[in-house]
């Protein structure tokens, strides 16, 4: 059994573990820091049931644009845990933190053009779209898609409308937070 719920301080180390066994892209713990003094709404991870820190998400608003964003600055999930629907979890409860939080309109991010099974997950799965190709985006020289996901108005709409069904709007809106 997995959990995925908000990241503490206390979990900072155990994230930079997991993302220094499964990317290679790798941050200073002072990074971590930075993102969860600034944003600790935007963290999560996915705790075993042994107490394990087995996945995370490292999310941030975008600050240098007019429309109010998230970004997702780092995913991942380790192998042994993989295939479980855990980085889809960790993303959907970022994208709904991103909202209730801060009114994010969209979420950003930046994959390897050759990782086709984040690029699924993302696509297929997330609803992100290609948005751009970013060229020679990592540090080894490989291009990205920047990519993404506009977050649907969908309860905001239909509690707008006259005649609309309450009970649903207020279930909708639970689901959202």
């Amino acid at each position: 059994m997995v959990c995925i719920r908000p990241a503490t301080l206390d979990d900072l180390w155990a994230m930079q573990h997991c993302n220094l066994m499964c990317l290679p892209e790798n941050y200073q713990m002072k990074y971590y820091l930075y993102h969860a003094l600034s944003w600790p709404q935007l963290l999560h991870v996915a705790e075993a049931g042994n107490g394990r820190i087995v996945g995370y998400v490292l999310a941030k608003l975008d600050e240098d644009s007019t429309t109010t964003h998230g970004h997702i600055t780092s995913l991942a999930v380790l192998r042994t845990h993989r295939k479980l629907g855990i980085a889809a979890k960790l993303m959907t409860a970022a994208h709904d933190a991103m909202r209730a939080a801060f009114d994010a309109k969209y979420c950003s991010l930046h994959v390897r053009v050759s990782n086709a099974a984040a690029i699924h997950l993302y696509v297929d799965v997330l609803g992100y779209e290609r948005n751009d190709i970013e060229a020679k985006y990592y540090a080894d020289g490989e291009d990205a898609h920047d990519m993404r996901k506009t977050f649907g108005r969908l309860v905001g709409e239909l509690d707008k409308q006259e005649g609309s069904d309450k009970a649903l709007v207020d279930r909708l809106k639970a689901m959202a937070v």
